[in-house]
């Protein structure tokens, strides 16, 4: 399982990785989309939309299984990956990087402060 140190993780397998201001990109953790196995279908959000820390915001669709996207962090979401509805597969090959899902303007920076390092989330998943 292959985690990265910049992205902080939500219990529910979410990682965010701030990227200026209150801006966040959001997406799935190698350890989630391992379990879900092959990604394809992908759910996000629409632009403009709002999300709320802990509350589903879309869904991934396996070939095992649909499964929600918990939101991380609350804010609004400014822009959707969008190579991702073509190539949802992105999500499997590039977790962390060209497999994110969508990019937030957060409501309350302070929820950064919930969310745990990597070594709080491999603890948290056993690994």
């Amino acid at each position: 399982m292959s985690l990265a140190n910049d992205c902080l993780y939500h219990i529910e397998h979410a990682w965010v990785k701030r990227i200026e201001g209150d801006d966040v990109l959001i997406g799935v953790s190698d350890f989630a989309q391992d379990t879900l196995g092959d990604i394809v279908e992908v759910y996000p959000p629409t632009v403009g939309s709002t999300i709320s820390l802990g509350v589903p915001f879309g869904s991934l669709e396996s070939r095992k299984t649909v499964s929600d996207l918990i939101a991380p962090v609350s804010g609004v979401v400014m822009e959707v990956n969008k190579a991702l509805i073509s190539e949802p597969f992105l999500i499997n090959d590039d977790p962390h990087g060209k497999g994110w899902i969508v990019k937030v303007k957060m409501s309350n920076p302070g929820e950064l402060d919930l969310l745990i390092d990597v070594d709080g989330y491999k603890a948290a998943v056993g690994v």
